[in-house]
């Protein structure tokens, strides 16, 4: 990808990354019946801000937002690895839990290995990647 292209086209991109992760999100919770369990609020609260923040940045072509956006993303894109790396079996559960809605129960599983943890991790990482690579472009 060339510069200018960046320059043009990323947050415009990030943004509408961050916008089907959230739109994705309340499909599988308000339309799916899929509860969140703990760990999926956790990553709902860092993505859910980056729809406004990143559609204003956007709008404005402000590219200093990355500063304020890429803890959520690096954040969110943590919590999304575990959550995954829970659901796969290589951590447990504590005995206390996850609360009521056990984290480690996998409401889709697309081709074996593609969770919804797994996409929220992808989401997150795209959106971290796209940033870096913005910011960079208009330097």
């Amino acid at each position: 990808m060339s510069n200018k292209w960046l320059r043009d086209n990323g947050m415009h991109l990030s943004w509408l990354l961050a916008l089907i992760a959230t739109l994705g999100s309340l499909y599988f919770s308000e339309i799916m019946n899929f509860i969140p369990c703990k760990l999926c609020w956790y990553q709902r609260i860092l993505m859910y801000p980056l729809v406004v923040l990143l559609g204003i940045a956007a709008v404005r072509r402000d590219y200093k937002i990355t500063i304020y956006v890429l803890p959520l993303t690096i954040w969110g894109a943590c919590i999304s690895i575990y959550h995954v790396l829970l659901q796969s079996g290589v951590f447990h559960e504590s005995a206390t839990g996850c609360g009521p809605i056990p984290c480690d129960v996998d409401y889709l599983n697309w081709l074996g290995f593609i969770t919804i943890p797994m996409l929220a991790g992808t989401a997150f990482i795209l959106i971290t990647i796209l940033q870096f690579m913005t910011y960079r472009a208009t330097k």
